[in-house]
């Protein structure tokens, strides 16, 4: 079987060439405990295991190369190089806590055309590998920050490439990055087909929906997978998902002024999350702030406090959890919606 990650093309090499197995732990130290990012300067493994793996895997770890890195308060966006003319952008936030979290991309561009999104404005180019998934948050901890959460909220449908799973393995094994389950959050815009394996496979990693729309005709506008996987029946899932799980489910909702903040909007999101059976409370509404940029329409603007507010108001008197979301980097493109993997 193809090795699917540099991972065990490490550990084929070091077994055909007839090192001992406590040398892949050796490789695994230096990468994940004393940061080292070279392979010739992991100089307690023999020259010849050095010289295999470079010949394998070229001399850098990472598969990922950083281009260019902009940073603005508590925020730091890198703009990598991935195999041919590619770029793909990640996203580091620092909390005033002391706390490091990470928005790390799934595909080069997207083909789902989410009408407000400048990734959907791309197009699909290609799936990101599990290696070039990774190694966006291995870049990070090469350089010494801490991993303390990681989403699947950067470029791309994270279900809809199917290494997402190898890549959730590699970020969970207690022998690589050791991520707990608990702090790695998946989004997706309900893309049927992917939420049952991470349901079965990964029960306790987050799951956000992007619903952005109560309405059937106006969420098939806004976010054209609705006419593939209606939204009926992607809630249908959630709770089956929810009953499986004993999770929370989170509802990102993206707040559009005069288009989607309306109280008939809130109260439609309310009857969608209600009477849901016995684990609805589970279901938790992040209300964005939406960020304007060069490559979605004019036409859509951020809401105001006061529709914010109201729409708070009305979803807490129907008894949902709701949370407005922070929203951090949106004047280096680095928000919600913005990335669009250009210099």
């Amino acid at each position: 079987m193809k090795p699917k990650s540099k991972y065990e093309k490490i550990q084929h090499t070091v077994s055909n060439l007839r090192q001992p197995a406590y040398r892949y732990t050796q490789i695994m130290d230096a990468i994940f405990k004393q940061k080292i990012g070279e392979f010739d300067q992991m100089t307690m493994i023999p020259k010849v295991l050095r010289e295999a793996l470079i010949k394998e895997l070229g001399n850098n770890v990472l598969s990922v190369q950083p281009v260019i890195e902009k940073t603005s308060n508590q925020v730091s966006k890198i703009l990598f190089a991935v195999s041919g003319t590619e770029r793909v952008e990640a996203v580091r936030l620092s909390y005033k806590r002391g706390w490091e979290s990470y928005c790390i991309s799934s595909q080069c561009g997207c083909g789902f055309g989410c009408s407000f999104c400048a990734t959907g404005t791309i197009g699909l180019k290609r799936n990101l590998t599990a290696d070039e998934i990774t190694d966006q948050l291995l870049y990070f901890h090469l350089n010494g920050h801490p991993l303390d959460s990681v989403s699947f909220m950067g470029m791309g449908e994270a279900l809809a490439n199917p290494n997402l799973f190898d890549a959730l393995h590699i970020l969970t094994n207690p022998k690589l990055f050791g991520l707990s389950h608990r702090r790695i959050t998946v989004s997706t815009i309900g893309i049927l087909p992917g939420m049952p394996r991470l349901k079965e496979e990964f029960p306790q990693v987050n799951l956000t929906f992007s619903l952005h729309s109560p309405f059937d005709d106006q969420r098939s506008q806004l976010m054209p997978i609705n006419r593939h996987f209606p939204l009926q029946d992607v809630l249908t899932a959630l709770d089956d998902h929810i009953r499986h799980t004993g999770r929370k489910v989170y509802i990102a909702y993206i707040m559009l002024r005069g288009v989607n903040d309306s109280p008939e909007h809130a109260q439609a999101v309310a009857e969608l999350l209600r009477g849901r059976g016995a684990r609805e409370h589970l279901y938790h509404v992040n209300l964005i702030p939406y960020n304007t940029t060069d490559e979605t329409p004019e036409s859509y603007r951020q809401s105001d406090r006061e529709n914010m507010n109201r729409f708070v108001k009305i979803l807490k008197s129907k008894g949902i959890h709701v949370t407005v979301r922070t929203q951090f980097g949106s004047d280096i493109n680095a928000a919600c919606g913005q990335l669009y993997g250009s210099k």
